[in-house]
């Protein structure tokens, strides 16, 4: 795995001297009328220059439109950088979205500069946050194994300045929030792209305790397969049984002095997944190596919280497998004892996430948490329904919205789906207590959900507060790369998860 690169973010003010970079950013609205600049410490003769030619120079101030205006030296820039911010909003919260996607997506474009600055409209702390945010999601490159000059030249932005009238202890603490999430962002990114020859369930755990290490507050635990044999896992041991890499469970665990609750975080870690005996067509396993994203966004989401010092209890249960067609491999119609001993009947290899998921959240129950939460590329069904860039979140109704909230504050967008009673009676098997798939493709997303529903255990007498999160679609990007984006691995959901954390803790 490549490692992640430094990044350093400060502000100046607009009129401040000696501030010198590669390249300074300015905004370009899509307006009624034609491309309108964004506020922006530019001279006056320079914006009434710029603005009689922005049309000439085909600039429309679309979203990842981005010019480069050579000779700005002026300015204290070799480049002029004009990224589009799509059309002006009312709106706060999309306002703040399209500072956050901007930055990004200019800081990603700029790539090779080394420094940038950037000029966007950045009056209060919000905006601040959005665009700092944006920068660090944009500074990432992952060269992975290639050793040619061009890929190894392509070296992120590291030093970013924001321009900005405040510069107070707050907006700096703003500053260091955004670069722990980056860092989770693109610790996360690096996993699912990790080719799955090198990341298995053993290496999997091995990355999650170099992860951790030396993160104040936080252990570890990992369960060998004889441990996991002991403790009847059933879900996880019967979906790894077919690869020569032995599964795994991880427990990571933050426990602060100061924390009031407990939030578990339950993620898929299918390090590649074949289908098992049902095995996927060959082009339907060209992307799952990042089919264990859910466990990368929960590893990546307790150690934001521990260098953000939340205080929270957090416990991620990480769970781990390879599943691989061979002569051990469990087989359609085989019965598996789950995690607490309930039985269940596997009709279809293929549907093995919810296998080592159910095993998480019976043992994360166990803790009683006050939030129970999963997160995983779950089901094709997901992205039929809701597209690749919009993930699909479930279960009790409270625990949803906490999460829908947690995501429009962080930028990222989820879509509450129901889980309805009646479709529970597909899951009933004449031989087991459960099957693990429904009676027929439609609903498959919500089959997936009330399955893992049947899991989630209980507290005081009452059900443990849960939603499940199914990132199958935004997990990996297989087109090209657009706003703070990059192709293959996005960090989907950490920034949701660790906003959520931040709620719960009162942050």
């Amino acid at each position: 795995m490549t490692d992640s690169h430094e990044l350093s973010l400060s502000l100046a003010s607009p009129d401040a001297e000696g501030v010198s970079t590669k390249a300074l950013v300015v905004g370009v609205y899509a307006g009624e009328d034609g491309p309108e600049l964004a506020p922006s410490s530019l001279s006056g003769s320079v914006r009434e220059g710029l603005e009689g030619v922005l049309e000439d120079l085909g600039i429309s101030g679309a979203t990842d439109q981005l010019h480069r205006l050579p000779g700005f030296g002026d300015a204290g820039a070799d480049v002029l950088a004009l990224i589009g911010l799509g059309k002006r909003t009312e709106d706060t919260a999309a306002r703040w979205d399209a500072l956050r996607y901007g930055a990004g997506s200019a800081v990603r474009q700029l790539a090779g500069l080394g420094s940038v600055t950037v000029d966007l409209p950045a009056p209060g702390l919000e905006e601040i946050s959005a665009i700092a945010e944006g920068i660090a999601f944009g500074a990432f490159y992952d060269a992975g194994q290639r050793t040619s000059v061009e890929a190894l030249e392509r070296e992120p932005v590291t030093e970013a300045v924001i321009f900005s009238p405040l510069r107070s202890e707050e907006a700096h603490e703003v500053l260091a929030r955004a670069l722990v999430l980056g860092e989770a962002v693109d610790h996360t990114r690096r996993l699912v792209n990790e080719a799955p020859n090198s990341l298995y369930p053993d290496s999997f755990a091995g990355r999650a305790l170099e992860r951790i290490a030396g993160i104040d507050a936080v252990t570890a635990e990992v369960l060998d397969e004889s441990a996991l044999q002991e403790g009847g896992f059933g879900g996880i041991l019967g979906v790894g049984k077919g690869s020569a890499r032995a599964p795994r469970l991880v427990v990571v665990d933050y426990v602060p002095e100061d924390a009031a609750r407990h939030v578990a975080l339950v993620g898929k870690g299918i390090t590649f997944d074949s289908g098992g005996l049902s095995l996927k067509p060959g082009g339907s396993m060209m992307t799952m190596k990042c089919d264990m994203a859910g466990a990368a966004a929960a590893l990546n989401a307790v150690a934001a919280a521990a260098e953000l010092q939340l205080p929270v209890r957090v416990t991620a249960y990480l769970c781990l497998a390879e599943n691989l067609p061979s002569g051990t491999a469990t087989k359609p119609e085989d019965v598996l004892s789950m995690r607490g001993g309930t039985t269940v009947e596997v009709l279809n290899t293929d549907a093995e996430g919810r296998l080592v998921m159910a095993d998480g959240l019976a043992y994360a129950s166990e803790s009683a948490p006050d939030l129970l939460l999963d997160v995983a590329t779950l089901t094709g069904a997901q992205m039929v329904a809701l597209g690749s860039r919009c993930s699909a979140v479930m279960g009790d109704e409270e625990a949803r919205e906490s999460v829908t909230r947690a995501a429009q504050r962080a930028g990222e967008e989820f879509w509450p789906m129901p889980l309805p009673g009646y479709m529970a009676q597909e899951l009933k098997s004449p031989v087991a207590d459960l099957k693990n798939i429904g009676a027929g493709r439609n609903g498959g997303m919500l089959i997936a959900g009330l399955f893992l529903r049947e899991f989630v255990g209980e507290a005081d007498g009452k059900r443990i507060p849960w939603a499940h999160l199914d990132i199958a679609g935004p997990a990996f990007n297989e087109g090209a790369p657009f706003g703070f984006t990059p192709k293959e691995g996005t960090g989907a959901s950490v920034r949701t998860l660790v906003s959520l954390l931040e709620d719960v803790a009162g942050a």
